[in-house]
């Protein structure tokens, strides 16, 4: 199966590589049209980057750039300071006003780079009930983005508190230098032409799916340590990577970096156990070496080296915060994993191993998803859920084999990948 070819790296300074991570983030992976507003989330701390996609945006032909920004530091005076019923609170009316937004035709696009431990000395069981209030909040927003009805995309900016977790060694200006030289990489805007990059990585991941669509397996086995799982596969499902054409005719590239290819699982056909290999940042905090045993494509067993409770009330979410709402295939010599990096950020990590996503399923990832009610969603496998929580199984000791349909029933398995990497 073909690759991407690297291109040649050119030297730039900051400030160019910044502007092109903009102009990369607007018009390769938001395909932002002329005329269409464009609805943007950020840290305080992410506004240079911020700034610059207003620009490129408004330069595209945006008809208006709304930023919503959030503040790490008054996000934890709520646990200082806030009472204790205010923890099922969340802004329903600006998530209403989201999905308003989005159902009238704007664009949406995330800047990633928060505090990856931001909560993670506080209350386990405040958190539980902070995050479920804002899924329930976020749900009409987030149905519209999961079903791609508008072109949408999420990119990373490099932050003073994030840097520190990557890079706790190093001096903190050092440290983020070094993990924005690592976004620039993986965002591939350091080569001298990074649309035409763009493009040709963008071809590869679809060559991929489009081989794995021929094949149509009924279910994947993973093996590795700690790892004998075996994920079947919804029905009708469809292999996606790379960027899609949304329902509103926009072409874009959902996540910035991207590795995977990914579909979607069947709800009630996931058995056996699975072993996290990187850490899990979840909403402010760290869950690491995630375990948990699988039956009638439910999780039945889960632990955690830390991170417990938090796991626990995730996945106590509702009843699809326990099944699978997508499965995902990374090479181990993907760029990322190449880094050596941990980026304990799921955008990127992600990106560096084969990975499942616990909760709701992308009905883009079914044939004629967008089309199909729930209860259709449902019959065909797919799962629902408040949330979509992705965490990293793949490494350099996984293997991984398709099980094809034979009347309905498995066939015989074939080999799909060998510690780690593609095997055709």
């Amino acid at each position: 199966m073909p690759g991407t070819t690297e291109l040649p790296q050119t030297s730039l300074s900051f400030e160019q590589k910044l502007d092109r991570l903009a102009s990369v983030a607007v018009n390769a992976g938001l395909g932002l049209a002329r005329g269409q507003e464009l609805v943007m989330t950020a840290s305080v701390d992410s506004l240079p980057l911020a700034r610059r996609i207003t620009a490129q945006a408004y330069r595209a032909g945006a008809s208006l750039v709304t930023t919503l920004l959030a503040d790490e530091e008054s996000a934890l005076l709520r646990y200082r300071e806030g009472s204790d019923e205010s923890f099922d609170k969340a802004a329903s009316w600006l998530y209403d006003g989201m999905a308003a937004a989005f159902r009238s035709g704007a664009a949406r696009l995330a800047i990633a780079g928060g505090n990856p431990s931001l909560l993670s000395k506080e209350d386990p069981e405040k958190v539980g009930r902070a995050n479920r209030a804002v899924s329930q909040a976020y749900r009409p927003a987030l149905e519209l983005i999961t079903r791609h009805d508008i072109n949408w995309t999420i990119v990373a900016s490099a932050t003073p508190a994030w840097a520190a977790q990557v890079f706790p060694d190093l001096a903190p200006k050092q440290a983020i230098e070094e993990l924005w030289d690592a976004i620039f990489r993986a965002s591939r805007v350091d080569v001298d032409d990074p649309v035409a990059a763009w493009k040709q990585h963008d071809a590869a991941l679809h060559r991929r799916a489009d081989f794995l669509n021929e094949k149509r397996y009924y279910a994947l086995h993973f093996r590795g340590p700690g790892t004998d799982l075996r994920v079947g596969l919804a029905d009708d499902h469809r292999w996606m990577g790379g960027g899609t054409k949304a329902n509103n005719g926009r072409y874009c590239i959902p996540n910035m970096p991207t590795e995977e290819v990914f579909t979607t699982p069947h709800k009630d056909r996931v058995e056996g156990t699975v072993t996290s290999t990187k850490p899990l940042s979840y909403q402010g905090t760290l869950i690491e070496k995630i375990a948990v045993r699988f039956a009638g494509g439910r999780i039945v067993e889960a632990k955690a080296a830390a991170g417990q409770q938090v796991l626990e009330r995730m996945i106590d979410t509702d009843e699809g915060g326990r099944r699978l709402g997508e499965v995902a295939l990374v090479p181990h010599s993907s760029p990322i994993a190449s880094s050596g990096l941990l980026f304990w950020n799921t955008l990127f990590d992600e990106n560096a191993a084969s990975h499942i996503a616990l909760g709701q399923a992308y009905s883009t990832c079914l044939k004629d998803g967008d089309r199909l009610t729930k209860e259709e969603l449902a019959a065909r496998g797919a799962n629902d859920s408040l949330i979509h929580v992705d965490w990293m199984i793949g490494s350099a000791s996984m293997d991984l084999d398709g099980i094809p349909a034979n009347n309905g029933k498995p066939g015989s398995p074939e080999p799909l990948m060998r510690k780690g990497e593609w095997v055709k």
